[in-house]
């Protein structure tokens, strides 16, 4: 099914859930059941895309191949990954009492044996929207032919694209969320900064807190990223250097992480990539929290009684 000019959807699906109370993957939204993933799918077919790689845990692989992964094989090429905590670069190992995973950098790292072509990275409980899918496969296309690999000169840049979406439209009213805050120049994506608990404080301002751990304001009109990528199969190198490196600084902490626009914002200030901003009027919606879902299933309803989906 899959050509040399289609692209990969690569979705990260091995999230513990632990805000949600389950696994929101599994966790049916639609007027007909369908979850997350099936949308995700679905919208990635229309698009163009040929293969999907779920990166998915051990622990509840039986379960996600019999409820999505087999369903999906009439319509599209369906690979595994998984993410292992003791998946890891060089001569590092788990440390001791370390239970939670290494952060959505080292979820896309899980894949990179299974990945030979432009791909895009979404989240497995995030809805992105029809057109979204559509905006980045044409991208991934343009992207395709161009693009350094993995033997390129250290002064090509890699292509990397982004879906960006609004900050207050991506918000819970159920407690606060983590995101990845944008500053673009001219199209392109010139940082991105990771900001955890975002939410609006007693004092009514939205604040959220940043790598340094320092509670500061952010704008509801911020561009976010909503962990929408595209890359091609170069960015699997400096992501291992990277996330070594970060291993090496942070590797001993109980919680800490390595997420995906932490490694982008680090090639983009190294002028090692350009990102273009892939403008979209596409809807987003997201679970978080367990109160979150019935907002979530009835806009759902409201795209299907329009025909949308």
């Amino acid at each position: 099914m899959t050509s040399a000019m289609q692209p990969t959807l690569l979705l990260l699906a091995a999230g513990m859930g632990s805000r949600y109370g389950g696994l929101k993957q599994l966790d049916a939204m639609g007027p007909s059941g369908q979850t997350m993933v099936d949308y995700a799918v679905d919208d990635a077919c229309r698009a163009g895309f040929g293969k999907v790689v779920f990166v998915i845990r051990k622990d509840f692989e039986e379960a996600f191949r019999s409820q999505v992964g087999e369903k999906k094989r009439d319509k599209i090429d369906v690979c595994y990954a998984f993410q292992d905590l003791n998946d890891l670069p060089g001569e590092h190992r788990l440390p001791k009492g370390r239970t939670k995973p290494w952060g959505t950098a080292h979820a896309v790292r899980a894949a990179r044996h299974c990945i030979a072509e432009p791909f895009a990275v979404i989240n497995a409980d995030d809805f992105y929207g029809r057109e979204a899918y559509a905006k980045m496969a044409a991208f991934l296309e343009k992207i395709d032919a161009a693009c350094p690999g993995p033997s390129a000169e250290a002064s090509q840049k890699l292509a990397v694209g982004m879906v960006g979406y609004t900050l207050q439209n991506t918000l819970s009213p159920h407690g606060t969320v983590n995101r990845g805050i944008c500053a673009i120049q001219d199209g392109n994506l010139q940082s991105v900064q990771e900001y955890t608990a975002i939410g609006h404080d007693a004092d009514g301002i939205l604040r959220g807190d940043n790598l340094e751990n320092e509670r500061v304001s952010v704008s509801e009109e911020a561009v976010v990223s909503m962990n929408f990528w595209g890359f091609t199969p170069a960015i699997f190198a400096p992501l291992e250097t990277r996330f070594e490196a970060f291993l090496c600084e942070r590797g001993g902490e109980e919680k800490s992480e390595y997420y995906l626009p932490s490694l982008v914002d680090s090639l983009i200030r190294e002028d090692a990539i350009e990102c273009p901003v892939l403008e979209t009027e596409s809807p987003w919606f997201g679970v978080t929290y367990p109160e979150d879902k019935a907002r979530v299933v009835k806009s759902m309803q409201k795209l299907s009684d329009a025909g949308l989906y």
